[in-house]
């Protein structure tokens, strides 16, 4: 059974949020530090901060291809705004901290210059973000084949 898509489109903006039973600051460690965003993203390696650009391997990709990622804004543990160039377009995302009780809540934002390109890009961001859940909670990785393209019509409405 496919997970259920969880993101929504606010004009080109995809958006995608989770909730994390941990601190802002054990959430961040998971999106910043390399040893913890290998384990459900891809590992990076380079001098980090603002206007700084590091070189991130896609390890759950087809060829786990390198690419170069600009750190357009880093207030930690609070938001992180990343940009990347590849064969499949311009990329610019921004993650969002906030510390709620006991929870932290994740907010994905990733303006898209085609809005119909939600279809291929929402259900891999599902996935990402399911595999960081994973990964944090020490879970087997879900199977990106559970979320493309059966979530694709969610995000074509």
């Amino acid at each position: 059974m496919s997970p259920k898509p969880t993101g929504h489109l606010d004009g080109n903006d995809l958006i995608i949020e989770r909730s994390f039973a941990a601190s802002v600051d054990e959430v961040w460690a998971s999106v910043t530090q390399p040893e913890k965003t290998a384990l459900w993203f891809g590992r990076w390696e380079g001098e980090a901060g603002p206007g700084k650009v590091v070189r991130l391997q896609m390890l759950h990709e087809k060829g786990q291809p390198w690419s170069d990622v600009r750190i357009e804004a880093c207030a930690a543990p609070h938001r992180l705004v990343v940009a990347m160039k590849d064969d499949y377009g311009d990329w610019r995302i921004e993650l969002t901290l906030t510390q709620i009780g006991a929870e932290t809540q994740l907010r994905f934002v990733q303006a898209l210059s085609d809005r119909t390109m939600a279809g291929e890009v929402g259900p891999g961001w599902e996935y990402y973000l399911d595999m960081l859940v994973a990964a944090r909670e020490g879970k087997p990785l879900p199977s990106f084949g559970d979320y493309y393209p059966a979530q694709k019509a969610h995000y074509l409405k």
